[in-house]
Order: C-alpha cells, then sequence, then structure tokens
C-alpha cells in the first residue's frame, strides 16, 4: 500500500506563488512515474503535470505551461509543484498520484493510487 498527503494549499492573489508537496508513506516510489492533477468545482479532474521516476522528463497541461514546474526528491519520498503566476483559473483542489510505471501519462486511468488533495485558491 501507498499513501501520499499533499500539503500546501491556501489562498493566494492572483500573479503570487505556492508551493505543494506529497508526500508517500508504505512502498517508496522512487521507480514510479507522479502526476498531479487538479479538479475545480463542476468539472472533471483534469491533467497538470507529470514526472518519471528519475525526474529527467516532465510533461505539462498547455494551460499551466512555462508558470508550473514539477520536481522530485526520492530519497524524501516527495513529489512537488511550484506553481508561479497563478491565476484565478488555477482554483481547485490539486491531487498527487502515482503511476504503476515509470515513464509518464497524462491520463487518470494510468494512475493506481491518489491522495486526498489540497485546495488551491487564486483569488482576483
Amino acid at each position: 500500500q501507498v499513501q501520499l498527503v499533499e500539503s500546501g494549499g491556501g489562498l493566494v492573489q492572483a500573479g503570487g506563488s505556492l508551493r505543494l508537496s506529497c508526500a508517500a508513506s508504505g512502498r517508496t516510489f522512487g521507480s514510479n512515474a507522479l502526476g498531479w492533477f487538479r479538479q475545480a468545482p463542476g468539472k472533471d479532474r483534469e491533467f497538470v503535470a507529470t514526472i518519471n521516476w528519475s525526474g529527467t522528463y516532465t510533461n505539462y497541461a498547455d494551460s499551466v505551461k512555462g508558470r508550473f514546474t514539477i520536481s522530485r526528491d526520492n530519497a524524501k519520498n516527495t513529489v512537488y509543484l511550484q506553481m508561479n503566476s497563478l491565476k484565478p483559473d488555477d482554483t481547485a483542489v490539486y491531487y498527487c498520484a502515482r503511476r504503476r510505471s515509470a515513464s509518464v501519462a497524462t491520463t487518470r486511468d494510468n494512475y493506481d493510487y491518489w491522495g486526498q488533495g489540497t485546495q488551491v485558491t487564486v483569488s482576483s
């Protein structure tokens, strides 16, 4: 079993920054790709960013490209999402997820473990 716990969410003004963290317990995820997704009220959960097992390859949704950065520290079993230049449209619950495979993926059905989510609210 793997438990994922997100933290770092909160309320921020447009143009501000937040750094989300996701810590894993149970089995380590050093050989797994990881991802961040988000879900706004009334909308489906959507892909945000993903990173491969070694941290050498990343992929981003077009809506966050150039503003968000995903990274990982396998020694700490933690994945991060640095969010800069935040917009009101970024308001959502953010979830981290683990993929069984080492390579990246952008769709929800490729991930087998999920955190409980952390709320990010961006005010205009």
